[in-house]
């Protein structure tokens, strides 16, 4: 797998450990650094920025996500939110994902067919995504 997207909480777990909790995000993320990309939503960008600004998490955690970002030989990329993600939303049931930022997330993954890792029980209810845990 070459091209994946990771949720919020795959961004905390992957830049404050060493490795996954699973391996099959830890080999998705693996293939994905050596010969693809890994794409983080702007929302999760805005959500580490809010989880720092309540002490929930360490800054070296967006910090670190930036940096990545920012480098070109990165794998990370950014996906800015779209207009064609935010009309994916609807086929993201509020009833089943109930956390924008997470509907956010998984319309995009959604809207550009991409693999989104995540250990989110919510997200990994919907049938028109692949998720990887």
């Amino acid at each position: 797998m070459d091209e994946v997207i990771i949720d919020t909480n795959i961004v905390i777990w992957y830049f404050s450990q060493p490795s996954l909790p699973t391996s099959s995000a830890q080999t998705a993320i693996t293939d994905a650094s050596s010969d693809g990309s890994i794409y983080v939503t702007t929302i999760t960008i805005v959500e580490l920025t809010y989880l720092v600004e309540k002490n929930k998490i360490p800054v070296d955690v967006l910090t670190a996500l930036k940096n990545a970002l920012d480098e070109t030989s990165s794998s990370f990329q950014l996906i800015e939110l779209t207009r064609e993600i935010s009309e994916a939303l609807n086929q993201i049931p509020r009833s089943t994902v109930p956390d924008m930022p997470d509907r956010i997330i998984a319309a995009t993954a959604l809207h550009l067919d991409l693999p989104l890792i995540t250990s989110d029980d919510d997200i990994r209810k919907l049938n028109n995504i692949q998720t990887i845990w």
